[in-house]
């Protein structure tokens, strides 16, 4: 989250992506960078014992969710 952020300040199009574990972090930490509300892309967890069937599945919502994101900032 805090990479993505810093991108976005530096005015470089970024999207975090988070497993559901990791939600509620990724939102207080964008409210603590002065980001509150920053949207995020939120993907199944956990991801290493994900066979690959679940992981492309997983990265073909993720790329569908960074382009609906990215489009918002248009």
């Amino acid at each position: 989250m805090h990479d993505a952020i810093a991108a976005e300040r530096l005015g470089v199009p970024a999207v975090g992506v988070m497993t559901l574990n990791f939600v509620s972090a990724a939102e207080l930490m964008s409210r603590v960078l002065g980001a509150d509300g920053y949207d995020f892309s939120v993907i199944d967890h956990p991801v290493s014992s994900a066979t690959s069937d679940q992981l492309l599945a997983r990265a073909e919502m993720t790329v569908a969710d960074i382009q609906r994101i990215l489009k918002l900032h248009d």
